[in-house]
């Protein structure tokens, strides 16, 4: 073997193994997966951190693709929520379940984090209400739980048909605004994870559940059997928190995060130290240093999204308007697409395309074809017949006629179809961050999830801009791409130009 060719094999042979670490969103899975990074980390390896993926049917489906290798769960979802085992299973027999999926488990972590139905509490005790049998007699309360445990089968089904509950109207909000919806008496209940530090601050009631609908639900952290292999030395690294957090601990850790807006990787870091004596070296990126990164992260997505919209979109718009038979059955798809919603069609691309930018992508493309396809074919059908029979007269065949005629006299209208779809792109993109695409949403859903109007506004605000910039950008590359003569401005300017004269 030659001296490169080795040299190569050496430098292939010590670069470190990527683990890829998810989260869900919200703020214990967010520390426990920062905490699993560090120690990953602390063993050499190399971490990709997927944070606030959204609920737990998205990151299993990741798991099992292998598009993340490690995420922190809770063995009675694993169990009933996703495996849907029979109550009676145990520990023992959930292993051998994920194992056939080629899943694995750590041992406890140390705490469990159970759901429960919280009760502001000067209700509960207006009312004497201690138990979810209590809460039985009380069919006018209003409750509303997080849209996750309103379906799953170990949530609110399960509690509705095992207490015979008869509350109508239950609606379905976000876990925090949940919270804040709870401490200005909008609603009178909603679950519960049992180690929140909510449940103190805002003097919640915890309603115990008599009838034992819940299972256990003991924190872990849940991986891909194949990086015993790939990274067995950061592995047990990792698991070496178990039962090393207690839960006092976690929801000590869980209030700095929410209520002293510390940090997640600086949280983490403490406590490793502290209980592992793991010293991590944990930098925090600044406000700066953030923007730049979501800037090139958003500009990313809008930019390869509208790219292949209008790659598609313009051939479309032309042929609709050439055909027209074609063209109502293509304006039509491209409208039912528009009505789908934005959020549903990024779910939609996640079994073809995965989490990431990917389907982000795929998604935002779909969701610009409208108004590109629309303005096309408007602008083409809107040439006036005579300008047609002129290129005709001149004996240009079909295509030259297209590219030299019809397509520079529609060029108003169809940029005005991209200046469109790139606005609307712009705001869209923002949802990407649900399904870990980046962009100026990931704030957005750190300040909702942390309750903080500054994250919040650090993405909201640099999203309205760019838009803002987007569309000025066009407004620039009309004057420099349209004809004088064919701009939106042109005959109001030829109508002042002739009443100068008159007068």
């Amino acid at each position: 073997m030659t001296g490169p060719a080795l040299l190569a094999l050496a430098l292939a042979a010590s670069d470190p193994e990527t683990i890829r670490i998810a989260s869900k969103k919200f703020t214990e899975s967010v520390l426990l997966a920062e905490m699993a990074g560090q120690l990953a980390e602390s063993a050499g390896a190399a971490v990709e951190r997927r944070e606030e993926l959204g609920g737990t049917r998205l990151v299993w489906e990741a798991l099992l693709r292998g598009e993340v290798d490690l995420y922190p769960d809770y063995t009675g979802t694993l169990s009933r929520e996703i495996l849907g085992m029979p109550a009676g299973a145990d520990e023992a027999d959930l292993a051998r379940a994920l194992a056939s999926k080629g899943v694995a488990l750590t041992r406890p972590l140390g705490f469990q984090d159970s759901y429960a139905i919280g009760l502001r509490g000067e209700v509960a005790r207006r009312l004497g209400i201690a138990t979810l049998s209590d809460l039985a007699r009380h069919p006018e309360l209003r409750l509303a739980f997080t849209e996750e445990f309103v379906d799953r089968a170990d949530g609110w089904p399960l509690l509705r048909d095992r207490y015979h509950l008869r509350q109508r109207g239950v609606r379905g909000l976000d876990h925090d605004i949940a919270y804040r919806a709870l401490a200005s008496g909008e609603i009178d209940g909603t679950d519960l994870y049992t180690t929140d530090a909510e449940i103190e601050r805002y003097h919640l009631a915890v309603l115990e559940d008599d009838r034992h609908a819940f299972p256990a639900y003991r924190a872990v952290l849940v991986y891909r059997a194949d990086l015993a292999r790939r990274a067995p030395e950061a592995l047990a690294a990792v698991r070496s928190l178990e039962g090393r957090i207690s839960a006092s601990a976690i929801i000590s850790m869980n209030a700095r995060a929410r209520f002293d807006r510390a940090p997640p990787a600086e949280i983490a870091s403490a406590f490793l130290a502290e209980t592992l004596g793991v010293r991590a070296r944990v930098s925090v990126a600044g406000l700066g240093a953030r923007l730049w990164q979501r800037t090139g992260e958003h500009l990313a997505l809008v930019a390869v999204s509208l790219s292949l919209a209008i790659a598609v979109a313009i051939p479309l718009g032309v042929w609709a308007a050439r055909r027209r038979r074609a063209g109502r059955v293509i304006l039509g798809a491209v409208g039912v697409v528009q009505t789908v919603p934005s959020l549903a069609l990024l779910v939609f691309m996640i079994p073809l395309l995965g989490i990431g930018a990917r389907p982000a992508v795929a998604a935002l493309a779909l969701y610009a074809l409208l108004p590109i396809v629309r303005n096309t074919h408007a602008g083409l059908v809107g040439i006036a017949p005579e300008l047609r029979e002129s290129a005709e007269a001149l004996g240009l065949p079909p295509g030259a006629r297209l590219w030299l005629v019809e397509l520079p006299l529609a060029a108003p209208s169809v940029l005005a179809g991209v200046k469109t779809s790139a606005v609307i792109t712009v705001g869209t993109a923002t949802l990407g961050a649900l399904i870990g695409a980046g962009g100026y949403g990931q704030p957005i859903l750190t300040g909702i999830r942390l309750a903080s109007t500054s994250l919040i506004l650090e993405g909201a605000v640099p999203a309205a801009l760019l838009a803002l910039a987007v569309q000025g950008v066009f407004d620039l590359s009309e004057r420099a791409l349209v004809p004088r003569g064919l701009r939106a401005e042109a005959p109001r300017a030829r109508r002042a130009e002739a009443v100068d004269r008159r007068g």
